[in-house]
């Protein structure tokens, strides 16, 4: 016989808080002993190929206030544009895990990612996606994790050619995807959560 499960009521949603931290980068809380290292230090390792870049930024609300308890986690291809744990063929780069959790500076709000520049990712009907990294983004105020892409804004052409950004209606909202290159392998990128310049958020 089955069980009525019509008295259930749904489980109410909240914002992660100070406890996203304790459990995910209890090190960089200054509560160490649960793990020897936070998980998800570094998207690569040493002797990854391709471009070494730093891509340093804040999250922004709309009250223009930068969130200094911003996490974020982020997962890219290698430099060919091959997913670990996505090659049949055994291409990827064994030095690519492709995945990183990224606090915040508690103290400026600014995040650093240091990585390589991921390739161009096959698209399902085979076209090119440019080169992206995508992001899962947690902070106070927000009931369900985020989440965007970050491109660069020194792949014009390649850009130009994504099926992604492509579907986004408003073309003068792709700007808000682009990390701006500042120097040799460096870029910056916000994430604005609302207001003007508001970053694109995908439905997923």
């Amino acid at each position: 016989m089955m069980q009525k499960l019509d008295y259930l009521k749904e489980t109410p949603s909240q914002t992660a808080g100070p406890y996203v931290h304790i459990g995910l980068t209890p090190n960089a809380l200054g509560n160490p002993g649960i793990y020897p290292e936070d998980l998800g230090g570094s998207p690569i390792r040493e002797g990854a190929k391709g471009e070494r870049i730093t891509i340093t930024g804040r999250v922004i609300d709309g009250a223009d206030m930068i969130l200094r308890d911003a996490l974020f986690e982020s997962w890219q291809a290698d430099a060919e544009g091959i997913y670990p744990g996505n090659d049949p063929r055994g291409r990827a780069d064994p030095n690519v895990t492709g995945w990183a959790r990224v606090a915040a500076d508690f103290d400026t709000g600014i995040y650093r990612l240091e990585t390589i520049k991921p390739g161009r990712v096959p698209f399902p009907d085979g076209r090119l996606m440019a080169p992206h990294i995508n992001i899962w983004l947690v902070a106070r105020g927000i009931n369900v994790g985020l989440q965007t892409r970050i491109y660069f804004d020194d792949e014009e052409a390649a850009n130009a050619e994504c099926p992604v950004l492509a579907r986004i209606e408003h073309k003068a909202r792709v700007q808000t995807l682009l990390a701006k290159r500042t120097g040799p392998g460096a870029y910056s990128f916000d994430f604005k959560l609302q207001g003007d310049n508001e970053t694109v958020f995908f439905d997923i």
